[in-house]
């Protein structure tokens, strides 16, 4: 049965003039679904019609009207106006529609108010697809019908007259979506906090802030899922007004999930210790997947039974772009990590995996996040360090203003682009050396997203 929310709201758009500013994966379904309803739709883009491809014919096919070009946010008129996520949400034009009256919202705002069924949403600066894909995964394994999406996944929003209260969403937010919201799900996790995205946020203040939205708006029956080895998010836990549940892999938490000694990983709930699984049984490497577990098991707890988690554990096979084995060739074996969009997640991922000094390809977008902590630990994990894209520069700085650098330690290779740093890497590979593409960066000074990246990466490799 529907719900009563979900099918006033769709017949309340016909006849409403609805503007979506940016198209692409959430805002094209969502205009398609609109018209269906009866919403004259208008659709306001840097790109031309013709520029947008097969997206400017889907929506042509429903009567959009374009507004295109370097003003296309110009003059907005609208009963209802959607932003991309990837747009800034106090841009003056979005001001000026707020201030006549005009609702601006987002996609994964209308599923928030919508969804009937229970959301456990993920943010944070690194692991969030990870551990919003093991979530997912372990609530099938329940056998429950699961809805995926937000940052990973589809659209929710063109979805949700199909989906019934014993569903459940799992979605990711990126600050971008976060930063307006004022409705936070059932189960909010927040995997960690590192400087990230200030090339697009005023600063690290409101980044934080926009992270926090995430758990801000619970009631006191919803669950926040905090990183107690994390100070930001550590610091948290008395602004949380539901249950409080932490992950640690340093020791025992008051309330939930903690890495005992032996590997275990361990629940404890009102001071009584339970046994999950252990660590050992995780299939995905890296100790950044076991506290991506430990963060997934506080947040499925109580909806998903322990053997539904192990199963997941067992032959969960990881998400694509994610340390993920390529191929080997003469004796070399190469790893695609271009999700690795900031210097923590390449630190606490690819340099962290390998027992021994590993050949890396660095570099990329620069969105203003300090590359200082990335020094020391390619000066102790790196064997070759190649560099490319507009943060070449700051990352060789950051290698060679380490105190504990010397000269070839590592080695420092400068490249215009990925194909050739991946024919250099080739070159100084010797047999039983690992090379990773790790770029600690974003990808848009070359590529449109990691995804086309780490494509590209992985067919430049299978080319050798």
């Amino acid at each position: 049965m529907q719900d009563s929310r979900v099918q006033r709201f769709m017949d309340s758009l016909k006849g409403k003039r609805v503007t979506f500013c940016g198209v692409g994966v959430s805002n094209t379904p969502v205009a398609e679904l609109f018209a269906q309803k009866g919403a004259k739709i208008t659709i306001c883009d840097k790109r031309s019609q013709e520029q947008l491809g097969e997206i400017g014919e889907r929506l042509q096919r429903i009567g959009a009207t374009f507004h295109t070009g370097s003003d296309y946010m110009a003059n907005l008129d609208a009963d209802i106006v959607f932003r991309t996520p990837g747009m800034r949400y106090y841009i003056p034009e979005l001001n000026e529609a707020r201030k006549k009256g005009m609702a601006v919202t987002s996609e994964m705002e209308m599923f928030f108010d919508l969804c009937p069924c229970p959301i456990i949403a993920v943010t944070g600066s690194d692991g969030k697809t990870t551990t919003t894909s093991i979530s997912a995964e372990m609530m099938r394994a329940q056998g429950k019908k699961v809805y995926l999406g937000g940052n990973i996944g589809v659209a929710l929003l063109p979805l949700v007259e199909q989906i019934q209260p014993d569903d459940i969403a799992v979605v990711e937010l990126s600050s971008f979506q976060l930063i307006s919201m004022r409705r936070s799900p059932d189960v909010a996790v927040i995997t960690n906090i590192t400087p990230n995205h200030l090339d697009m946020h005023k600063d690290m203040q409101e980044y934080v802030d926009s992270k926090k939205n995430i758990f801000l708006h619970q009631t006191a029956f919803g669950r926040t899922v905090l990183n107690r080895d994390n100070e930001l998010t550590n610091s948290f836990v008395e602004e949380a007004r539901g249950q409080v549940f932490q992950f640690s892999r340093r020791g025992p938490v008051e309330n939930g999930t903690w890495l005992r000694e032996d590997g275990m990983i361990m629940m404890r709930l009102n001071g009584v210790d339970t046994e999950v699984f252990s660590s050992k049984d995780i299939r995905i490497p890296g100790k950044h997947n076991i506290e991506n577990y430990m963060t997934a098991i506080a947040a499925v707890w109580g909806r998903a039974d322990i053997d539904a988690m192990h199963q997941v554990a067992v032959n969960f096979p990881g998400v694509e772009h994610r340390a993920e084995f390529v191929r080997e060739l003469g004796g070399v074996r190469y790893y695609n990590d271009s999700i690795a969009t900031t210097p923590s997640r390449t630190i606490s991922g690819t340099l962290s995996l390998f027992d021994q000094k590993i050949i890396v390809i660095f570099g990329g977008y620069d969105k203003l996040v300090p590359f200082e902590p990335l020094g020391p630990v390619v000066v102790d994990k790196v064997k070759h360090a190649i560099l490319l894209g507009a943060t070449a520069a700051k990352i060789e700085a950051a290698i060679t203003g380490c105190p504990t650098y010397t000269e070839g330690n590592p080695s420092i290779h400068r490249v215009e682009n990925l194909e050739q740093a991946v024919r250099l890497a080739h070159k100084l590979a010797e047999r039983g050396d690992i090379v990773s593409l790790s770029p600690a960066c974003a990808s848009f000074d070359q590529f449109p997203n990691y995804e086309t990246r780490g494509e590209r990466f992985k067919e430049y490799v299978r080319e050798l």
